[in-house]
């Protein structure tokens, strides 16, 4: 702070009768003096520098993350796609019934909780591959929709997915509004959306009540969407230093999250404007 406010603040070692004392710091103030504004400038360009290295490097790594999601939605809707027009996911349930059923929802909650729990063990390529993994199995299952929706509201409800999406990513990107602090409230709310929606599974024809039950998860899940965009930044910001490698294991975890946000939201929204055949 001295460097900065010495000069022009009538001390008296400006003064000339202690010879020695007033030229030991009448040199060091003429020096700031005269050269600190080129100096300053300098140190400003280089910091502003740094700053938009910096900032350019986050933007690189968020898109990175959001390519690896767009990568894997587009999986799930080959795969979805495919499989309605083979019939292959028709028939693996009528050969395998409700085990086949639950079973592979299972593999598919271990494969997406083993990921998250050994990111940082396995490599980049390892954890990029269980993502795709994953996002093909969810293709898979997703196309028992094709049995229930018309191509028309599937269709409809993917733009409106898509849009609503993009709107929550920007907005969350920009608002100075701190969104990982409702990081609590929104995990509370998920477990309050589980188990409403495994008590619904036992009450038939709650059309009412399962309306509500989608109401709620769309608003939670467009919660989730702005808060886990705000923790991709975030979690690149504090894995930078690491290396490219961790910096690529992040994309892949992040691109997860947000995947999901994606895929609950559409199908959130394609229950409720959506009409069943």
């Amino acid at each position: 702070m001295t460097f900065g406010q010495q000069p022009g603040n009538g001390d008296p070692y400006y003064g000339g009768n202690q010879q020695q004392p007033a030229y030991g710091q009448q040199q060091y103030g003429q020096s700031q003096y005269s050269y600190a504004p080129n100096g300053t400038a300098a140190i400003n360009a280089q910091t502003i520098y740094s700053r938009e290295q910096v900032q350019a490097a986050q933007r690189a790594s968020v898109t990175r993350a959001y390519g690896e999601m767009t990568l894997g939605l587009i999986i799930t809707a080959v795969v979805a796609v495919v499989a309605q027009m083979t019939g292959a996911y028709v028939s693996f349930i009528e050969s395998t019934g409700l085990i086949g059923f639950f079973g592979f929802a299972i593999v598919q909650v271990v494969l997406a909780v083993a990921l998250g729990a050994r990111i940082m063990k396995i490599k980049a390529s390892t954890a990029r591959v269980m993502f795709y993994v994953y996002a093909a199995l969810m293709g898979f299952t997703l196309s028992s929709i094709f049995l229930v929706y018309s191509i028309s509201d599937i269709g409809v409800a993917l733009v409106l997915c898509a849009a609503f999406f993009f709107v929550l990513t920007m907005f969350s990107l920009t608002t100075k509004f701190d969104m990982l602090k409702a990081g609590p409230i929104l995990m509370v709310g998920l477990v309050v959306l589980i188990i409403s929606q495994i008590v619904l599974m036992f009450v038939p024809g709650s059309t009412t009540g399962m309306r509500i039950i989608c109401a709620f998860g769309l608003i939670l899940f467009a919660g989730m969407t702005l808060y886990d965009a705000q923790q991709t930044r975030a979690l690149f910001s504090a894995y930078e230093a690491q290396g490219p490698e961790m910096i690529k294991k992040i994309s892949i975890i992040c691109a997860l999250n947000l995947y999901l946000d994606f895929v609950n939201m559409f199908l959130y929204i394609l229950q409720l404007f959506g009409s069943r055949d």
